[in-house]
């Protein structure tokens, strides 16, 4: 089979550059039953901005598989899709939260596929979104191509987490292990993953200073109260509420918060799964 592991699709989610270093130094290529494909940079311009989109506003993971007579970035996903995509059977795409926002070690993955379903599983994270994909991201249109695919949201933007690069490894390996491209025990997470069949943001309804409570990981009630809206003497002026109960995938820590800003990302229906080989 042949695996690819692509980062950096956006220019400002480094935390995947590094997993692929290490998983390629670490390989024994005479021991290695197939081929695994690494893209460590996909969007060059971004990285070298220091920004997530291409440098002509657009975000390459919302119009793949972009167009051949297209504008810039339409033209560039066009052509890395097609250079990347054609020998693939399998696609791990490394991803972060943006800036303003952090992100527990989660999981994209349709978890109606069993294979996918498994694949995301191997890889031990705290959570699970069941996300079928019906988009235009690299994901989706791998997907279109019958190339299994999930997505790894690896933490934080613009900085190597070596937490997090360390779990994302053991989960690289299992699926290495399990796809028998390497010789190997699958590891189990020390914590159950949890898997939630479907999340939204919460966004302000109005300006200020914004705190959001919940950690990451936790679990919130209906018409809990996740969050306050200061003016910006420091009085508080509104709470956020959560609007359903769940578990906090992602959320702001960005204090400034014009009308309309991302508060939480929600979790439904969260559920513990074991380890595939218990």
């Amino acid at each position: 089979p042949v695996l690819g592991l692509t980062a950096a699709l956006h220019g400002n989610e480094l935390n995947g550059i590094p997993v692929i270093h290490r998983l390629m130094q670490q390989l024994n290529l005479e021991k290695l039953a197939g081929t695994i494909v690494g893209a460590l940079v996909l969007n060059m311009p971004g990285l070298l901005r220091g920004e997530r989109y291409h440098p002509d506003g657009t975000d390459m993971n919302r119009i793949a598989p972009g167009k051949p007579d297209g504008n810039q970035s339409e033209l560039y996903i066009y052509r890395l899709t097609d250079r990347l995509l054609p020998d693939l059977n399998y696609l791990i795409d490394l991803h972060t939260a943006s800036f303003g926002r952090v992100n527990s070690y989660y999981v994209r993955a349709d978890m109606g596929d069993d294979v996918t379903s498994r694949m995301a599983r191997l890889q031990n994270p705290q959570i699970i979104l069941n996300n079928p994909p019906n988009d235009r991201t690299l994901r989706g249109h791998a997907a279109t191509r019958g190339i299994k695919s999930i997505t790894l949201e690896l933490k934080d933007p613009f900085i190597f987490q070596y937490d997090v690069i360390e779990d994302s490894l053991i989960g690289l390996r299992n699926v290495l292990y399990d796809l028998q491209m390497l010789e190997g025990s699958v590891v189990c997470p020390l914590k159950n993953t949890i898997v939630c069949d479907s999340s939204y943001w919460t966004f302000t309804d109005r300006g200020g200073i914004l705190t959001v409570f919940p950690e990451l990981g936790e679990e919130v009630g209906r018409g809990q109260h996740v969050g306050q809206i200061s003016d910006i003497f420091g009085e508080g002026i509104a709470e956020c509420i959560a609007p359903d109960a769940g578990i906090i995938i992602g959320k702001s820590v960005s204090p400034v918060n014009p009308s309309g800003s991302r508060i939480i990302h929600l979790g439904l229906r969260p559920k513990e799964v074991p380890c595939v080989v218990s």
